[in-house]
């Protein structure tokens, strides 16, 4: 059937708002050693269940009247899986459920926050992290719940990724400390455990300026790998554990991902001698296997899949991931060498592939010669055409130490099935294209992302993929705070911006915002009272009488990261400047949007902006 003339932006689209609100996010999958039980992670609208799978029976929830919920930092962690039972995290305490039938337990007291459960080899004990007070500490529980936990390892500032050996009582982990991320320097760390404490405690890798990620042994016990980003490229390192010998594995890759959350993983052993792991290719997925005996790197074939997440094997023969695809929503599937089967989809794909946008990867040159990437997703519609060059929507991610990546993107999907084109803006700063680039933002949070962003702009004009006379530019976060620089720096550019929680005063984001990003602004920006004249020149509220295009500004009620003053203080400046805008505030939503609902009325309510904003202006 040939395609109809509409306008770009006025497509009638098959993919509703309510369609969003309904899909379920996946969080995290484990699998038993047999393969027989699959766990998966799965939120729907903000409700956090575990859901299992044994055999062949239908996949079933574990629980119905808890969420899960861990409580360091943004999350993650959700739970852990043994042999019979499982332990995960709600109401800010550790539950222990059975796989075959029962109620979940409570194992730990209700205070503070907890994350990342590990259950020994013995299914005796749960190693965990911690927070209370402004605290952390590596604890470790009995998994029966009869004893008060135990603080295994405490005077570091932020601790994750514990591990327990396959056999031995030895517990590995990772820690750090202010002022740096995750991604900045962090150590690894082993002990023995024996009679209620650590023993033996040592440092085998990292430093202040080496992160370290992911540490798991082998299945036979000899070897701790980890991955460690010790020059401009990531090393995947086995570490023996007889000898004390650390020998690379693979070299040159981007390997890791940024610790925003707990849980987090890159790669799997299938067995004693082989390990799987994903590597990240300008934010596509590659799925590689790596043999310990001839040192030999494979490629994998992971089509139709562009984006591979939270590798864990069940033996040497199976691999279970979340799975997704531009025109592939999130799914959790099982790899058996050749072929995959979905065990889980997070949306009913009545869709058809063809209605949804293939993404490409493009790039751009900065001012000082600088490659910059982002992927472009163009207007894609089974039953509409346009004509001219479409508006386009310029999407900045948050963190801003993060990257937007091949994996499914509703809200691309959402507009570009309506007639928009829609690009993620990799900036510098951004992971995943080497560890210069992502240092680059360092020292200039407020000028480099915002000059990637109006380049971008520019970049979209030059190649003809989008009428520079309508573009929006579009963040939340870390995201929005571009957007509002963008519209002060770059008036004109930008036909209209919409900014979700976006930080507008960096002096109060250090004082308001959560421990775990503390001290990132000194990261970004610089320390204080040094860098002052920086902090007032890139804080979009000391500006915004600058702002003349029209502004979209959503906040969430229940936000701690960036709090509602942020973005009440923008409008209230917009209004006495008469500058078009919009404000609406979810009250029970947080940092990012969670509820069915929220996305539900959030999606239409953009696209109303923009029609009477960009495309009707």
């Amino acid at each position: 059937m040939s395609k109809r003339f509409k306008p770009y932006g006025l497509w009638s689209s098959p993919l509703s708002a309510s369609m969003l609100g309904q899909k379920k996010r996946f969080n995290d999958v484990q699998a038993t050693a047999d393969g027989q039980t699959l766990v998966w992670s799965e939120s729907r609208s903000g409700h956090t269940v575990l859901v299992m799978r044994r055999g062949d029976e239908a996949p079933r929830d574990l629980f119905a009247d808890l969420s899960v919920r861990p409580g360091v930092g943004y999350g993650g962690g959700d739970f852990a899986l043994g042999d019979d039972f499982v332990v995960f995290i709600a109401n800010q305490r550790l539950y222990r459920q059975p796989l075959v039938s029962g109620l979940p337990v409570p194992i730990t007291p209700s205070y503070g926050g907890a994350a990342a459960p590990a259950i020994s080899a013995d299914g005796e004990w749960v190693a965990y992290i911690h927070t209370y007070e402004d605290q952390d500490v590596l604890a470790v529980v009995h998994s029966s719940g009869q004893h008060w936990p135990l603080k295994a390892a405490q005077g570091a500032d932020f601790y994750m990724q514990p591990t327990w050996h396959p056999h031995e009582p030895l517990l590995a982990w990772v820690e750090w400390d202010f002022p740096n991320m995750p991604w900045d320097g962090t150590r690894l760390k082993i002990g023995r455990w024996h009679e209620g404490r650590l023993h033996e405690v040592r440092q085998l890798a990292g430093d202040d300026d080496t992160p370290i990620f992911q540490p798991a042994f082998s299945p036979d016990g000899r070897w701790l790998a980890y991955i460690a980003q010790d020059g401009e490229w990531d090393t995947l390192y086995l570490y023996d554990l007889k000898s004390g010998e650390k020998r690379p594995l693979v070299r040159g890759g981007a390997l890791m991902t940024p610790a925003w959350v707990q849980g987090l993983r890159t790669f799997a052993w299938r067995d004693r001698h082989t390990l799987a792991f994903l590597e990240n290719d300008r934010g596509f997925a590659r799925l590689q296997e790596a043999d310990l005996r001839s040192g030999e790197i494979r490629s994998l074939n992971a089509a139709p899949y562009t984006w591979l997440a939270q590798p864990a094997a069940a033996g040497a023969e199976t691999l279970f991931f979340i799975a997704s695809s531009s025109r592939i929503p999130d799914r959790i599937v099982r790899w058996d060498g050749e072929t995959w089967r979905v065990e889980a989809r997070s949306e009913t794909e009545s869709l058809p592939a063809t209605a949804l946008p293939e993404v490409q990867p493009i790039q751009w040159q900065a001012a000082d010669g600088t490659t910059v990437h982002g992927l472009y997703y163009p207007p894609t519609s089974s039953q509409w055409q346009g004509k001219g060059l479409p508006p386009a929507i310029l999407s900045i991610h948050g963190g801003p130490t993060s990257q937007r990546t091949a994996a499914y993107n509703p809200s691309a999907a959402y507009f570009t099935t309506r007639g928009y084109a829609w690009l993620e803006v990799n900036y510098r700063g951004s992971t995943g294209y080497g560890r210069s680039y992502m240092r680059a933002l360092y020292g200039r949070w407020g000028e480099i992302d915002t000059q990637d962003a109006a380049d971008a702009a520019q970049a979209l004009a030059d190649q003809q993929l989008a009428d520079p006379q309508r573009l929006v530019i579009y963040g939340g976060s870390a995201g929005g705070y571009t957007v509002y620089n963008a519209l002060i720096q770059f008036p004109g550019r930008f036909r209209a911006g919409v900014a979700s929680y976006g930080v507008s005063d960096l002096f109060s984001l250090g004082l308001d915002t959560h421990k775990f990003e503390r001290h990132y602004d000194a990261k970004l920006v610089g320390e204080l009272p040094e860098a002052a004249e920086k902090f007032r020149a890139w804080s979009p509220i000391f500006h915004v009488e600058a702002i003349r295009d029209a502004l979209a500004v959503f906040q969430g009620g229940k936000d701690r990261v960036v709090v509602p003053e942020q973005s009440e203080r923008i409008v209230a400046a917009l209004r006495a400047n008469r500058v078009p805008h919009l404000y609406h505030v979810y009250p029970e939503e947080g940092h990012g949007w969670r509820r069915r609902e929220t996305l539900e009325d959030f999606y239409p309510r953009v696209e109303r902006f923009l029609l009477r904003y960009v495309l009707f202006a």
